[in-house]
């Protein structure tokens, strides 16, 4: 028989997992039109940088999701 707690840690690893992916697609895409702009015009790197933290929060939000399931 399988526990509530199997599942919480399933859905768990699943929240950061998927969250993880689009984060580094995000980061990925981001990332490459960020070093074309800063290229092109050096003075956008303070606004391209802003950009590619903000992808990488997508990757912050799963964990705190998948933490707040697992000591709910």
């Amino acid at each position: 028989m399988v526990s509530i707690d199997v599942g919480k840690e399933i859905c768990a690893a699943l929240a950061i997992g998927m969250a993880a992916m689009a984060s580094a697609y995000a980061i990925a895409a981001t990332g490459s039109a960020a070093a074309n702009a800063v290229k092109e015009k050096p003075e956008t790197s303070g606004k391209v940088l802003l950009f590619v933290a903000l992808a990488e929060a997508i990757a912050i939000y799963g964990l705190v999701v998948s933490l707040m399931i697992l000591f709910q």
